[in-house]
């Protein structure tokens, strides 16, 4: 009996090594880093969200739910990449007197300048480590131009070296007008889709992760909401995810496999 029991624990150790390592940095150890890296899993993706008032039916990290789901999507399915962890300070608005997202309780806003600079420190940590493709990418739109002027001052200085950094707009422009059109195809009107925490906003949490919304909770004139949140299904949300994962695996190939 005791023969069995040991026989069955080297195997099921055994099992557990054989195991593929996961996507996401932050659950790996510094050896398992350096062994992907060694096996030539030299893309890392750094996901950008934010903490912003979503309207009273929807968490407050509702983009990096998002971005940590879909950028882990995203690496599976590239093969040869690893994910970073989210970025979750980012420029909400002034902080006093309160501009934008900033005047509702629970935002989390940080200058622009410190923003940029996270980023690109970021990034120049994994050029140090030995990663050669830098993705980046963010599931909010009020930053999208400080992510692309990053990724343009790093390729710069790594003019001359092997890394590269690639800002990959398509994973949020994905979800604007080729997903509104889907939910208008399915007769979702644009005053229901709206712009912010209405039905697509709402749609694409509910597929990611349904636990992060209230349904109870949703109005169609919600103080900070612009649109229609009670049209949203998780169903019609995955017509999005599903765009934006392979449309930014597609952006990213064609980004990485470009010479250098």
């Amino acid at each position: 009996m005791r023969h069995a029991l040991a026989i069955a624990l080297l195997c099921l150790g055994h099992h557990a090594a054989a195991l593929p390592a996961g996507v996401y940095l932050q659950e790996l150890s510094s050896t398992d880093v350096r062994d992907a890296l060694r096996e030539g899993r030299r893309t890392i993706i750094i996901p950008v969200g934010g903490v912003e008032q979503n309207g009273p039916h929807m968490a407050l990290g509702k983009h990096d739910f998002r971005v940590h789901a879909l950028a882990g999507r995203i690496a599976a399915e590239l093969g040869n990449a690893l994910v970073a962890p989210v970025v979750a300070y980012v420029p909400e608005g002034r902080i006093a007197p309160p501009t934008e997202h900033m005047r509702y309780a629970g935002t989390i806003s940080v200058p622009e300048a410190a923003f940029k600079a996270v980023i690109a420190g970021a990034a120049r940590s994994f050029a140090q480590h030995g990663f050669t493709d830098i993705v980046i990418l963010g599931d909010s739109g009020n930053y999208q131009a400080a992510l692309k002027a990053v990724a343009e001052a790093l390729n710069r200085d790594w003019k001359r070296g092997p890394a590269r950094a690639h800002f990959i707009g398509d994973y949020y422009l994905a979800a604007q007008q080729p997903f509104h059109k889907l939910l208008r195809e399915r007769g979702v009107s644009d005053a229901q889709i709206g712009s912010h925490a209405g039905a697509a906003d709402t749609a694409l949490m509910l597929a990611v992760d349904a636990s992060r919304v209230w349904p109870g909770k949703a109005a169609a004139k919600a103080e900070g909401v612009l649109g229609d949140p009670r049209r949203a299904s998780a169903e019609l949300g995955t017509l999005g995810t599903e765009l934006i994962v392979q449309r930014s695996v597609a952006a990213i190939r064609q980004a990485t496999a470009a010479p250098r």
